[in-house]
């Protein structure tokens, strides 16, 4: 339903009431022309037409759809202590008022008749409003969270694959520079082929420092989880870290950073799959070894790229750099990313 439609709907409504109830005339007119004014103002002064839309209610003892529409969008347009301040006090001021006006037909019946009517019309749309501008606010973060990690990932990706082609490249000119240094060449063509050969080297060794800073993004490592999960946590998902064993540093940055994006792409993937189900981090060090898992409950509707994919394949080659193994446990009712680290530079680089 358009704006106008809406405003249409709500006037017509509250005015028919009152016409039922033997209102008309002017006083009828006027009515009309002030819930419109409200409704207009709703919007962009949400509290000013909750508070008008009270006194309408209390002057003419109708306004009843006016009152639940200005009450939910004065609750969906809560953002500030203030806000909460007025709002509770109108709500209040209009209970009292309430109060008083069947002070003078004393009972009990009357009484929750009056409180029951301040529930249904004004607290009930109140909440309502909060409850659908916090959902939203939660999607909105949750789709942030997700749009940030499919932009590192894309990065990834882009950095995997200079480092394949033009690492690739440069390597076949170096050789083929060397090959031409040792033949038999007048000195001056073999110190340009040197030259040549030196030049090669030198730009794959910056393309190599350019790919790492495009992979790491100040590499954050295991001390950065906390500030991953806290992340998550802001974004509205339920997530719990577990540690078990005696932590000790990893000395190895490969190991450190592959750690952290373990825990992060597990965080992405159940928050992209399985939204609004609890995740679980677990870190268990081991004498050698350090465990890191994300686990979460299965999705209730299955998704085909749930275990698989660009994210986890790159996740994969990543953690092997380290030493490490990857792997991915989708069970039917739980699904768990667990990753095995070694603590042991040593080993990192004998599995390379």
């Amino acid at each position: 339903m358009s704006r106008y439609a809406l405003i249409a709907a709500v006037v017509a409504a509250d005015t028919a009431l009152l016409w039922l109830d033997g209102t008309g005339g002017w006083a009828l007119s006027a009515y009309a022309v002030v819930a419109a004014l409200t409704m207009a103002a709703m919007n962009r002064l949400p509290f000013v037409a909750f508070l008008m839309a009270l006194a309408l209610t209390v002057l003419t003892g109708g306004s009843l759809a006016l009152l639940v529409c200005t009450g939910f969008q004065a609750g969906h347009r809560i953002s500030a202590r203030r806000d909460v301040v007025v709002t509770a006090g109108a709500l209040s001021a209009y209970v009292c008022v309430l109060l008083l006006a069947v002070q003078r037909s004393p009972g009990a019946q009357e009484v929750w008749i009056t409180l029951a009517r301040v529930v249904m019309l004004t607290a009930l749309p109140l909440l309502a409003g909060r409850y659908v501008a916090q959902e939203r606010e939660h999607l909105r973060r949750e789709r942030a969270l997700i749009a940030e990690q499919e932009r590192l990932r894309e990065r990834l990706r882009i950095a995997h694959d200079m480092h394949d082609s033009l690492g690739h490249l440069l390597s076949l000119v170096s050789v083929q520079a060397a090959a031409l240094q040792v033949g038999s060449l007048p000195l001056d063509q073999q110190r340009a082929v040197g030259a040549l050969a030196d030049t090669a080297r030198a730009a794959a060794a910056e393309l190599h420092e350019v790919v790492n800073a495009l992979r790491s993004h100040d590499a954050p490592g295991l001390d950065n989880i906390d500030d991953l999960v806290a992340g998550s946590r802001a974004a509205g998902a339920t997530v719990a870290i577990e540690t078990s064993g005696e932590a000790v540093p990893l000395t190895d940055p490969k190991a450190s950073h592959a750690a952290y994006r373990v825990v992060q792409e597990g965080l992405t993937n159940a928050v992209k799959h399985a939204p609004g189900t609890p995740i679980t981090v677990s870190l268990d060090w081991q004498p050698d070894a350090l465990l890191v898992s994300v686990a979460n409950p299965a999705p209730r509707r299955p998704s085909s790229s749930v275990g698989g994919g660009s994210g986890l394949h790159g996740l994969t080659e990543r953690v092997a750099a380290a030493g490490g193994l990857l792997q991915v446990h989708p069970g039917p009712r739980e699904f768990r990313l667990v990753a095995m680290l070694p603590l042991v530079p040593a080993l990192a680089e004998a599995a390379t």
